[in-house]
């Protein structure tokens, strides 16, 4: 196990895990990934390109984010397909499914389940959720929000050290302040003892990814978290994120 120590340079850069779609709609962008197979064609891609895990987002035939099992199935099972050996994890977030209870049913049903799946500490029922994963066998992604009580609850939790990794999430989205805003909740989550994985989103994205490649943490780029490139410009696909994340540092 990984204990998160204070900031400082490490040479030897963390996993990149690819984000393809998260809640957004090609609306935001055509090449968000909804359905399975773009999905696998964007994990594939971005596999290619060099990221070693992906997070999924699963939609339904409306194209509306769910937890329900045929999605999940269809979704995780066509990524395998197309990335063999790639960890696949999808989203377990309140938005897609309101109720605690619901959500935690949900887990128990699907007949595939994802390698890991993530969960937002900050939401209500995170320990029912993450429970529900434990018992069958699937790896949490402890999603700690800043600027919530996440870090305290998590690190309140019994079985915090049960977890696959922490997902440090910083949302604060001004380029100018969240690598502090980062570092903050780093520190929040020194008692932790599982890895890792610092990512930002927006404007924040390519900050806190600077910094998690800084201290070798585990990280991850897509377009859920930007669709921008460093320099600004409109990212073609998942897979130039890939790419750029991984010349960050290099």
């Amino acid at each position: 196990m990984r204990l998160i120590s204070s900031p400082a340079v490490c040479n030897n850069a963390g996993m990149l895990q690819v984000c393809p779609n998260g809640a957004r709609t090609k609306a935001d962008d055509d090449g968000i990934p909804v359905t399975s197979g773009e999905l696998a064609v964007a994990v594939r891609n971005a596999v290619a390109a060099g990221a070693r895990d992906a997070h999924l987002h699963p939609r339904d035939d409306a194209g509306a984010e769910t937890l329900e099992p045929g999605p999940v199935t269809r979704a995780v099972t066509a990524v395998r397909a197309a990335a063999p050996g790639i960890p696949v994890g999808v989203t377990t977030a309140a938005w897609a499914e309101p109720d605690p209870h619901r959500r935690a049913a949900l887990v128990r049903s699907w007949p595939v389940p994802p390698d890991h799946a993530s969960v937002n500490w900050h939401e209500e029922g995170a320990e029912l959720v993450a429970q529900a994963l434990l018992e069958r066998g699937v790896g949490i992604e402890a999603g700690i929000f800043s600027g919530t009580d996440a870090a305290e609850r998590f690190l309140a939790w019994p079985q915090a050290d049960r977890v696959l990794r922490v997902l440090a999430e910083v949302v604060d989205t001004d380029p100018e302040s969240a690598t502090a805003t980062a570092r903050d909740l780093l520190h929040r989550l020194r008692p932790a003892t599982r890895p890792v994985l610092l990512h930002g989103e927006e404007g924040g994205a390519w900050p806190v990814l600077r910094l998690a490649r800084e201290l070798g943490l585990d990280t991850r780029i897509g377009l859920e978290d930007t669709l921008l490139l460093p320099d600004g410009s409109p990212a073609p696909g998942n897979a130039d994120l890939v790419r750029a994340a991984l010349e960050i540092g290099r």
